[in-house]
């Protein structure tokens, strides 16, 4: 009963769900990932209740636990079959190597010409860590399928693309933030990264034969299980980030420069992989991979590495170029695949 009101009441139900479609129409309308909600809604308790004291203590223990599961259950869902299918397309994966490893860190270089007129200083240095991360897997992988495009070139080029940004990242980082006053033990973060990241990776991977079918069984709540890790990580990054006076430093104007910057650099990364697929001769399914898997940047990996590479108070305002350009990349791809499916489609019918 709410002020005389029976809530149980047919209307009243009826109301509820009318309310939940709208909601989740809207949603799917403008491609609101809810992800990107629940990172909002985390990001708002770590500005209300930010961990500190001994409850930072324990929230840092069970923050590594939970990477370290995150990584070990990525490594047990990689399929060797998928790889063995999609490692002949040398020359895609290599374009796709040199889009994520080589452009992006070139973009996010040439960033600094605009700094601090444009760009503030934090934020550059949050662009160039978003520029030096891996390929995402899952929505990468998803974008191609939607597509029509090569899902097996996709599978093998987004895998390898994450493996490889566990080593590759760390170095980029150590070879772009000196100049910007930020130093970091390229060594001692690939030792660490190896440790809390590729260990269990590898340990997962190798546990695949027996964890197959259970992992098929349950791969609903294993993403679950993975999103909450991601959850946790923001989480106690962002309570650090709170309590060093986060928002004293961040403002609306701040976040709609993310929003621009991240826009350009993503359309002019898929415009460039887009361009080059058509020059060197890519069929049209080739050419939706390398789109899709050489434009993206992963959130999964970004957020546990960036907790591991940089000290814990600096690691909350680092992610926020990742977190927003994650959400603007589902957008964008989304409605790029549909007009990749819709083409393929006419195509079908002229032929």
């Amino acid at each position: 009963m709410l002020l005389g009101l029976n809530l149980d009441l047919p209307f009243f139900q009826s109301l509820k769900l009318l309310i939940i479609m709208t909601i989740s129409n809207l949603l799917k309308k403008f491609y609101i990932d809810p992800f990107l909600l629940a990172m909002l809604a985390v990001v708002g308790t770590a500005t209300i209740l930010p961990c500190q004291g001994n409850a930072k203590t324990f929230f840092s223990y069970l923050t590594t636990g939970a990477i370290a599961l995150l990584f070990f259950m990525h490594g047990a869902k990689l399929s060797r079959k998928a790889i063995g299918e999609g490692i002949k397309h040398w020359r895609l994966h290599l374009l796709v190597f040199c889009s994520t490893f080589i452009l992006f860190p070139l973009i996010g270089l040439s960033l600094q010409f605009f700094t601090p007129t444009w760009i503030r200083p934090e934020l550059y240095v949050g662009f160039l860590y978003l520029c030096t991360l891996p390929a995402t897997v899952q929505s990468a992988i998803a974008f191609t399928s939607v597509a029509g495009g090569n899902v097996a070139a996709a599978v093998c080029s987004a895998s390898a693309s994450s493996i490889l940004g566990v080593f590759l990242s760390p170095v980029l980082v150590g070879l772009l933030m000196p100049t910007n006053g930020q130093h970091v033990d390229t060594t001692g973060a690939i030792v660490s990264i190896l440790l809390q990241l590729m260990l269990p990776f590898v340990l997962g991977h190798l546990s695949r034969p027996l964890l197959a079918g259970w992992i098929y069984k349950h791969k609903v709540w294993i993403n679950r299980t993975d999103r909450s890790s991601i959850l946790l990580v923001v989480y106690v990054a962002f309570s650090d980030a709170i309590v060093e006076g986060l928002w004293h430093k961040m403002n609306l104007g701040s976040i709609g420069v993310i929003v621009i910057v991240s826009l350009i650099i993503l359309f002019v990364v898929i415009a460039i992989n887009t361009f080059a697929a058509r020059a060197l001769g890519f069929n049209k399914a080739d050419e939706i991979t390398i789109v899709f898997c050489g434009s993206k940047k992963s959130l999964a990996n970004g957020v546990p590495m960036a907790n591991v590479l940089f000290p814990a108070n600096t690691v909350g305002i680092l992610i926020l170029p990742l977190m927003i350009f994650h959400q603007l990349q589902i957008m964008v791809c989304a409605v790029l695949a549909q007009r990749y499916a819709r083409q393929g489609k006419a195509s079908e019918q002229l032929s």
